[in-house]
């Protein structure tokens, strides 16, 4: 295999040196247009009025060739330059990529994750996510499950970045969780959703101190918590009648202020007990509706999501 070495400094002085050399000529061309184009006949006969008529339209095919011919030479010029940047952009890509994996080799010998950059996204059935940066990075996302398999989960952050999403289940399966946010701030990655029949949906990722939990996975995932300090806990996610095996309830989100969560069923009967405030809540949660007549041992209060750490208001 051969190898070519290209110094995109001398490429773009040549670019230049021929845009030079084009607008040259262009200039040329165009100062002798009227003299090539309108030629004056040598005398007054019709044989050097004929001939003054045959080089001008000499001159004008001319003037047509050049004005093509000096269209190619710009794009020409075009090219190499783009070139030379492309070849520029490469090699910096390259510096930074390895600058990077000089400093990530460390942590990633000994923690089997990186200091600075993105988790890679699972491309298994059922893989999960990769972890993010310990510094800075969020989580890759979590490969959805075959049939019968969960899906993976979403990898976490570090210091600073968000969750991952977690991977849809296979049939009846759960879906996978969502990678946590960053300690210092990020938002929770979302849940996967439940596979069809009566697959539950994956938990949304928590937030740590500042940030947001993640949305729960559809068929009753239930939130992340938002942070300690500030964010909102992520919402809940309803199951689907139609593919689990009872009426159920929906799952709860994750819960800064308040956490509302109720079942959807048709109001035929009186309302159930109060349910239990959540540990860790100062909010309060509305009561649950009976499910339905069909389903009379079903359990019909909602689940608690999680809540904002420290039960802060």
């Amino acid at each position: 295999m051969s190898f070519v070495l290209i110094s995109p400094e001398v490429v773009s002085a040549a670019a230049g040196d021929l845009a030079n050399v084009g607008s040259t000529i262009s200039a040329a061309n165009k100062a002798a247009a009227a003299a090539t184009t309108q030629v004056l006949a040598a005398g007054a006969d019709e044989v050097s009025a004929r001939i003054a008529a045959l080089f001008g339209m000499y001159g004008l095919e001319y003037q047509a060739i050049s004005a093509q011919v000096a269209a190619y030479h710009q794009q020409f010029v075009q090219t190499l330059r783009t070139g030379a940047a492309s070849y520029m952009l490469a090699e910096a890509t390259n510096v930074e990529q390895n600058l990077l994996n000089l400093i990530n080799a460390p942590t990633q010998t000994l923690l089997g994750r990186p200091l600075i950059g993105d988790g890679a996204n699972a491309t298994t059935p059922g893989g999960a996510g990769g972890d993010g940066g310990l510094l800075f990075g969020s989580g890759g996302n979590g490969a959805p499950g075959a049939p019968g398999q969960a899906g993976g989960a979403g990898g976490s952050a570090g210091l600073l970045g968000n969750g991952g999403s977690g991977g849809a289940g296979g049939t009846g399966a759960p879906g996978g969780n969502g990678g946590n946010a960053g300690w210092l701030y990020g938002r929770g990655g979302v849940g996967g959703a439940g596979g069809i029949g009566g697959g539950t949906g994956g938990a949304g990722g928590h937030a740590w101190l500042f940030g947001h939990g993640g949305t729960g996975g559809i068929g009753g995932g239930p939130g992340g918590n938002g942070g300690w300090l500030l964010g909102n806990g992520g919402h809940g996610r309803w199951r689907n009648r139609w593919l689990a095996a009872a009426a159920l309830a929906g799952t709860a989100g994750g819960c800064s202020a308040t956490a509302v969560s109720a079942e959807r069923a048709e109001p035929a009967a009186e309302r159930a007990a109060p349910v239990a405030t959540p540990r860790g809540c100062s909010a309060v949660v509305v009561p649950a509706a009976p499910a339905e007549s069909v389903v009379a041992t079903a359990g019909t209060a909602a689940t608690a999501g999680g809540c904002r750490r420290g039960g802060r208001p």
